[in-house]
């Protein structure tokens, strides 16, 4: 397999070629430097549902972090979650995992420890302080942040958990709500190689492509980018609706024909119904979203690249949400499109 070639200034993402048949496929590589990023060889490894049983505790039950939750206690894991609403852990609890009262009672026997929060912010509260993690948890436990957060906050963090002797792993997830419900979740992972094998049970029993893309840091900034394709993807969607709506097109059918060619993408096929449909119920909410681009955004500009569509459609979506719509899935950025087209 070719070596990457070391650039200069800014770096590409190393794109590993996917090998194997079957089970999940696991792909090394290594990308951009600004986090100071060595590339080396990329590897090729193939894992299979694992059946080491873990006790896990997943911190944050949200529209993601519970059905995670859940479907590790369908994997055969003991998992204990918390949140700070009940009605979430008492979720969790029917379905056969177990309930905390706090972060230290969470995490204190667990061999594994997920968070799940909306922010930077929000997960540096969950691990640090007398009462967080990174204090209560045994030594040598395995902490997956699957939270998207900023990259430098995502190295800073996993810093100090090396400093308490916690293993990190920045592991952000892709896939939506359904896709953590179905567990595909796409799971793109930041830390040490042993320490991602280490993880590979608890890792398949919610994601189906799990990639390891470097040290820490790399995971949140591969989302970045994730995050940066979706958005502009939502947008041009939903201008695309707006103009086959506009000449009375039947927009079932033209959605049909063009998914399935080069315009297809899951994006259409996972958020053009639901702007046919105007149903913005939340699978991902925009405000989230509007958080991710600002990261992207920010650190672009770190980086001195050039993001001119990122940087529209950041606006846009800004747009939506100071006007009261942060609530909404992010497909309903497609009501911005409307509303700068005079139509309802």
């Amino acid at each position: 397999m070719d070596r990457p070639q070391p650039r200069t200034r800014l770096q590409r993402l190393h794109r590993p070629r996917i090998q194997g048949t079957g089970g999940n496929r696991v792909q090394l590589g290594y990308p951009p430097a600004r986090l100071a990023i060595v590339p080396t060889r990329t590897t090729t490894q193939t894992f299979s549902k694992g059946t080491t049983m873990n006790n896990v505790a997943v911190i944050g039950l949200g529209i993601m972090g519970l059905p995670m939750a859940i479907n590790l206690v369908k994997a055969g894991h003991t998992v204990t979650g918390f949140n700070r609403s009940q009605d979430k852990i008492d979720k969790l609890v029917s379905e056969g995992g177990q309930g905390a009262t706090s972060i230290a009672d969470a995490v204190k026997d667990a061999d594994v420890v997920i968070t799940m929060v909306p922010d930077s912010p929000d997960v540096e509260g969950v691990v640090s302080g007398k009462d967080g993690v990174f204090a209560n948890a045994k030594k040598g436990t395995l902490w997956i942040d699957a939270s998207s957060i900023r990259p430098d906050v995502a190295k800073r963090l996993a810093d100090d958990a090396k400093e308490a002797g916690i293993r990190p792993l920045d592991a952000p997830v892709s896939g939506g709500e359904q896709g953590a419900i179905n567990a595909v979740l796409s799971i793109m992972v930041g830390g040490e190689a042993a320490d991602f094998e280490a993880a590979q049970p608890v890792l398949t029993a919610v994601g189906k492509t799990i990639v390891h893309v470097g040290p820490s840091g790399s995971g949140q900034t591969v989302k970045a980018a994730n995050q940066l394709i979706v958005a502009v993807n939502i947008q041009v969607l939903g201008e695309a609706i707006a103009f086959l709506e506009a000449y009375g097109v039947d927009t079932d059918a033209a959605l049909k024909v063009l998914g399935g060619g080069l315009a297809g993408s899951k994006v259409l096929d996972q958020k053009g119904q639901k702007m046919l449909d105007r149903n913005f119920d939340p699978g991902f909410r925009l405000a989230l979203h509007h958080k991710d681009l600002g990261i992207v955004t920010s650190a672009a500009r770190e980086a001195n690249v050039a993001v001119p569509l990122g940087a529209v459609v950041a606006q846009l979506v800004a747009a939506t949400v100071n006007q009261g719509d942060g609530g909404l899935d992010h497909s309903g950025l497609f009501k911005q499109v409307l509303q700068l087209s005079g139509r309802k």
